[in-house]
């Protein structure tokens, strides 16, 4: 089994791709930002900026844990409802 690369590594093989998503945020915020009306008080807005400063937190072994990816399921993710089946006709 091959070792885990360190974080120089990582970076080396996944920068170009999160650059490159990075852009594509930011070009599509700037879209909503130049379309008619405001989104501001959109709830789906809301929860990208909440996602964003997800995002921004302290990396991994700090106060925060650092588990971002499971903090933005959570954020787009419906809340648990235990009659979820009724709820849905199944």
């Amino acid at each position: 089994m091959p070792s885990p690369m360190n974080a120089a590594e990582l970076l080396d093989r996944h920068y170009l791709e999160v650059r490159a998503r990075l852009l594509e945020i930011a070009a599509t915020l700037d879209r909503i930002d130049r379309g008619d009306g405001t989104a501001a008080e959109d709830a789906r807005m809301q929860q990208i900026r909440a996602g964003l400063q997800i995002l921004l937190r302290s990396p991994a072994g700090e106060s925060d844990g650092g588990n971002r990816a499971e903090q933005i399921q959570h954020l787009f993710s419906r809340p648990y409802e235990a009659e979820w089946r009724k709820s849905l006709d199944i």
